[in-house]
């Protein structure tokens, strides 16, 4: 069973997701991260690292849409962001990395200055940051997502670590 604590945890992260704060998640919260990091790492909306990013950005929100919106408005509010999560990490605690992969793979080679598959600690604290995490909490999780020491995040690190952010107490 599911506790109220947990969900109170899923309930936190809603802020996440919400980026222009209007009390609903919907598409153009998604647009407006990647338009975010594009303008953060000065990459072009129309190169391929950017239209990656959109796209992944576009398969996340179906992603999101398909498991929490409830009444198919286009619109994931708190509380079906809420009982879609509790309910979909109960059944499958990896899905939300999984429906994450593609915007995340694209966001670690915007944050790339080689457009590499893997990001600097500190361009994967500037993604966080763009993403609404406050500042030391972002180089905080950037540092612990190095989970090989190498100075360098990638996609093997990034997802699960995603998946464990609903699933394991802050």
């Amino acid at each position: 069973m599911v506790s109220n604590d947990h969900e109170r945890r899923i309930a936190a992260r809603f802020a996440t997701f919400d980026q222009d704060g209007n009390g609903c998640i919907d598409r153009q919260d998604f647009s407006t991260a990647a338009k975010a990091l594009l303008a953060e790492f000065g990459v072009a909306a129309r190169s391929d690292r950017g239209q990656a990013l959109y796209d992944g950005a576009e398969a996340f929100w179906q992603g999101m849409a398909g498991i929490a919106d409830r009444d198919g408005d286009q619109r994931i509010t708190r509380q079906e962001f809420v009982t879609g999560a509790v309910k979909r990490l109960r059944d499958n605690p990896e899905r939300f990395g999984e429906i994450a992969r593609p915007f995340l793979r694209a966001a670690l080679r915007v944050a790339a200055a080689d457009g590499g598959p893997t990001a600097t600690v500190e361009d994967t604290a500037r993604v966080l940051t763009v993403l609404g995490v406050p500042g030391e909490t972002a180089r905080t999780a950037a540092a612990a997502l190095d989970t090989d020491g190498d100075g360098r995040i990638g996609e093997a690190e990034v997802v699960p670590a995603f998946a464990r952010y609903f699933t394991v107490p802050d």
